[in-house]
C-alpha cells in the first residue's frame, strides 16, 4: 500500500496493514496470558487445603474425599498404637463437645503427645473420619499453631492442653 493510500485509508477509518497485524499480535497475547493464568489457576485447585476445625467437621462443612487440614487438641487416653503396625488413632477436639477420630500410618513427630495442639493434613472419608497424610506438632511450649488458637478462643477455650 502505498503512502498516499494508507493516508487515505486512515482518514476513512480504516487500518492499515501494519495496524492490523499490531492489533492481532495485542490480541494473540491476550488471549495467551488468560490461558496461561486459567490453567494456573486449574492445576493449582488441587494444591489448596484449607483447614477445618472439628466442629465445622461434625457440622458437615468439610468436603469428603479431598485433601484439606484439620487441627485440636488430641484428646487425653485415646490414642490408640497398632500393636504390630505403625498405625495410630486418636480424638480431636477443639473446645467443643465435638471430636473427630484421626487415623495415621507413621512415624508420628517426637513432640506429640495427648494433650497437644495439632493439625494434620489428609482427608476426610466419613462423617468424623480422617485419614491423616502428614501430622504436624507444635516445637515449643508456648506455640499453638494460629488457626487451632483462633479456632479454640473462637470456642470460648482458653487453650490451655492441660485443662481438656
Amino acid at each position: 500500500m502505498s503512502q498516499q493510500n494508507m493516508k487515505t485509508a486512515g482518514k476513512r477509518g480504516m487500518m492499515s496493514p501494519r495496524q492490523k497485524q499490531r492489533m492481532y499480535v495485542v490480541i494473540a497475547v491476550i488471549v495467551a496470558a488468560f490461558l496461561v493464568i486459567g490453567f494456573a489457576m486449574f492445576a493449582s485447585r488441587d494444591n489448596l487445603n484449607l483447614y477445618y476445625s472439628p466442629e465445622q467437621v461434625q457440622n458437615g462443612e468439610a468436603p469428603l474425599d479431598k485433601t484439606i487440614r484439620v487441627g485440636g487438641l488430641v484428646v487425653p487416653g485415646t490414642l490408640h498404637k497398632g500393636s504390630d503396625s505403625l498405625v495410630v488413632e486418636f480424638a480431636l477436639v477443639d473446645g467443643s463437645s465435638e471430636q473427630i477420630i484421626v487415623s495415621y500410618e507413621g512415624i508420628l513427630p517426637d513432640l506429640f503427645r495427648e494433650g497437644q495442639g495439632i493439625i494434620a493434613r489428609g482427608k476426610l472419608v466419613q462423617g468424623n473420619h480422617f485419614v491423616a497424610e502428614e501430622i504436624l506438632a507444635k516445637h515449643d511450649e508456648e506455640y499453638m499453631p494460629p488457626e487451632v488458637a483462633a479456632t479454640l478462643e473462637a470456642q470460648g477455650h482458653p487453650f490451655k492442653e492441660k485443662d481438656i
